[in-house]
C-alpha cells in the first residue's frame, strides 16, 4: 500500500498538494475549516473505536476534554444528542 510508511505529516501534505492541483489554479476558500472537518471527524471516528466507546478514555487519549470531546461527537453526528 502507498504511503505506509509515511508519516501523517507527510501524507497530509501529499492530501493537500493533491486537492490544490485538482483546483486546476483556482483559490481555495475557507481552507482551515474544510481542512479541520476532514480531519476531526475520522480522528473523532477512530480514536472513539480505539477506546471501545469510552469517551472518557478517548478525550484523554486525545488531549482534549471529554465535554469538548462530546460537542464534537455531536456535531460530526458521531453521537446522538
Amino acid at each position: 500500500m502507498a504511503g505506509k510508511n509515511q508519516s501523517l505529516s507527510a501524507l497530509t501534505d501529499d492530501a493537500l498538494r493533491g486537492y490544490l492541483e485538482t483546483l486546476n489554479g483556482h483559490r481555495p476558500a475557507d481552507l482551515y475549516k474544510l481542512v479541520m472537518g476532514e480531519v476531526e471527524r475520522p480522528l473523532f471516528r477512530t480514536i472513539l473505536d480505539y477506546a471501545g466507546g469510552n469517551q472518557s478514555e478517548a478525550a484523554e487519549i486525545l488531549g482534549i476534554n471529554r465535554g469538548t470531546l462530546r460537542k464534537k461527537l455531536i456535531a460530526y453526528k458521531l453521537l446522538d444528542a
